[in-house]
């Protein structure tokens, strides 16, 4: 394996190795270095390129069968099931890849939960400010607006959290505003030549959450809310073209 970016091994030393070895190995991949249905490196081999310890690496390759990036085969080692979106690293820094995908982890089981919960507690006001966020966001997509329909995105999203009643899920949400606009930004980037089907989507998506939690409906919400952020992830790290 050529040693394309001496760099690496020295960035590890003050990073979080096994993010580092991820980030890596996701470049590699949407770089067409490591192609589809090709075998990754061996464990020693990425470990003595990176300078990083087998246990390192095999959490990183772990990271990356969760992702439904790669599949271990028992003798075998470890294949591409597909490459990452290449455009990806034109918008954001590749060590960031691997808290976007935290990010969304957490999401999906924080906001799932949250919308259960504003299913069964929400009040008349409540569903004013979700249908109001969910209408701004109608009037963004309309016009064409990303940044308008990103804002009210989130706004539809806190909307939902403090329908709980529970503040700490708003205060959780708060805490990772700036990650959450970083996403929907990021994907709206990387959807450019079908953005607005893309928007549609998601609105689409954010209807049902909202007659979820407006009918009193908590496993509804709850399944919706799931779907929604699980159909997220997969429109940002499988890219546009897709399926």
């Amino acid at each position: 394996m050529a040693d394309t970016q001496p760099d690496r091994t020295a960035r590890v030393a003050g990073s979080n190795r096994v993010d580092i070895v991820y980030a890596g190995i996701i470049e590699s991949m949407s770089s067409g270095e490591y192609p589809e249905s090709g075998r990754l490196p061996t464990e020693t081999a990425l470990a003595q390129h990176y300078g990083v310890s087998r246990p390192t690496v095999r959490e990183a390759l772990s990271r990356l069968r969760l992702d439904g990036l790669i599949a271990s085969r028992r003798g075998s080692g470890s294949y591409v099931l597909r490459r990452p979106d290449r455009n990806i690293k034109r918008f954001a820094p590749i060590e960031s890849i691997a808290d976007i995908q935290r990010c969304f982890a957490f999401r999906i089981a924080l906001e799932s939960a949250g919308a259960g919960l504003a299913a069964d507690l929400r009040t008349p006001h409540d569903i004013e400010e979700i249908h109001a966020a969910f209408d701004q966001m109608e009037q963004s997509r309309t016009a064409d607006d990303n940044t308008g329909f990103v804002e009210h995105d989130l706004q539809f999203h806190l909307a939902i959290a403090r329908a709980s009643q529970n503040v700490f899920f708003v205060t959780a949400l708060d805490l990772i505003i700036e990650q959450m606009r970083v996403g929907m930004r990021l994907a709206l980037n990387l959807s450019l030549e079908r953005e607005r089907v893309w928007r549609e989507m998601v609105q689409i998506e954010h209807r049902e959450i909202m007659t979820a939690v407006e009918k009193g409906s908590s496993i509804e919400a709850v399944e919706a809310m799931r779907f929604h952020l699980g159909n997220a992830r997969r429109r940002l790290f499988e890219g546009p073209s897709q399926k």
